[in-house]
C-alpha cells in the first residue's frame, strides 16, 4: 500500500513540472523535498523562512538536510513578530504565519518561473485544529502528500527506505505553539523557552515541548522520560537554568508529551 501511495505521490508532483517547497526540516517537508529533487531536478526548490519562531538549531539542520538531498535551498527572513495579529497569539495565529509564509515563498516560486508551490501537510494533520490550512487553500498552496493519502508513520517507512535521516526525527512545531492562545508571544520569552528545550536535548530527551504559562513552565516528555525528571540530577539543571531565565515554578505534564496540547482548551 505505501507503495502505490508513493507512486502517486511522484506521478502527483512530476505533473506540476516544478515545485517550490516549503521546508522546515522536519519529516514531511524533508521526504517531500527528497521525492520533489527525484523527480523533478532543478525544477523542485526548497525554501527556509527563518524567524524568532524557528530555532537556529532546526535552520542548520534543515541546510544539511538540502544539501544531502542535493535540492536548491533558499533562505529567506521572516519575523512573524511583526504580523499585524500574530504576537496577541490569538486562536487562528497559525494562518497569520502560514499567509504571510506562502506570500514569500510564491513571489520566490514566480521570479524562478515555477508555477506550484507546496507544503508538507500530510492526512494525520485533519485530527489536530490547523488554522493554517485556510491560509494554505486561500493562496493555493499544494499539500501532494496529503493528496496520495500518506500519513506519518508511511512517511516515516519510505523516508527510512530512501535513507533519509528524518526517519525518525522527532514531530516539530515552531516555538509559538508553547504559548497558550492570549499570551503575548515575545522574542525574549521564545528564546527562553528554546534555551530550555535545547538543555533537555542535550541530554538525551528526544520528543518534548516546555510550555510557558507566565511564571511556570510545563514539561512535556514522553512517558518513558518522565522518570529523568523527577527528583534526579537534570531535574535540578533545569529548574535551576529555568529560575536563571525568570520562571518561578516548573512544573512536569505526568499525561507526558502530546501534540497540540494548547489546543485541548479550545472548544470542538
Amino acid at each position: 500500500m505505501n507503495m502505490d501511495k508513493e507512486n502517486k505521490l511522484r506521478l502527483i508532483i512530476k505533473k506540476t513540472g516544478g515545485l517550490v517547497i516549503a521546508f522546515s526540516g522536519g519529516v514531511d517537508s524533508t521526504f517531500l523535498s527528497k521525492v520533489a529533487f527525484d523527480e523533478l531536478g532543478g525544477r523542485a526548490v526548497a525554501v527556509t523562512a527563518t524567524s524568532p519562531t524557528y530555532p537556529m538549531r532546526e535552520l542548520r539542520e534543515a541546510e544539511q538536510l538540502a544539501k544531502l538531498i542535493g535540492i536548491r535551498h533558499i533562505v529567506v527572513d521572516s519575523n512573524e513578530l511583526k504580523i499585524p495579529g500574530f504576537s496577541a497569539n490569538p486562536a487562528n495565529r497559525c494562518y497569520f504565519c502560514k499567509k504571510e509564509l506562502f506570500q514569500k515563498i510564491k513571489k520566490i516560486a514566480k521570479k524562478l518561473g515555477i508555477k506550484y508551490v507546496a507544503d508538507g501537510s500530510n492526512v494525520d494533520d485533519d485530527a489536530d485544529y490547523r488554522p493554517g490550512r485556510k491560509a494554505v487553500k486561500e493562496l493555493g498552496v499544494l499539500s501532494p502528500i496529503k493528496q496520495a493519502g500518506l500519513g506519518k508513520a508511511e512517511i516515516r517507512v519510505i523516508s527510512k527506505k530512501l535513507g533519509l535521516p528524518t526517519a525518525d526525527k522527532q514531530s516539530y512545531a515552531c516555538l509559538a505553539s508553547r504559548f497558550p492562545y492570549g499570551t503575548t508571544i515575545t522574542a525574549g520569552n521564545l528564546n527562553k523557552i528554546d534555551q530550555l528545550e535545547e538543555l533537555l536535548m542535550r541530554h538525551g530527551l528526544s520528543q518534548l515541548r516546555v510550555r510557558y504559562h507566565d511564571n511556570l513552565v510545563r514539561l512535556e516528555v514522553m512517558p518513558k522520560d518522565l522518570k529523568k525528571l523527577a527528583g534526579t540530577a537534570l531535574a535540578d539543571k533545569v529548574v535551576h537554568a529555568a529560575k536563571k531565565l525568570g520562571f518561578k515554578y516548573v512544573a512536569l505534564d505526568m499525561q507526558g508529551y502530546r501534540t497540540g496540547s494548547m489546543n485541548e482548551v479550545l472548544r470542538k
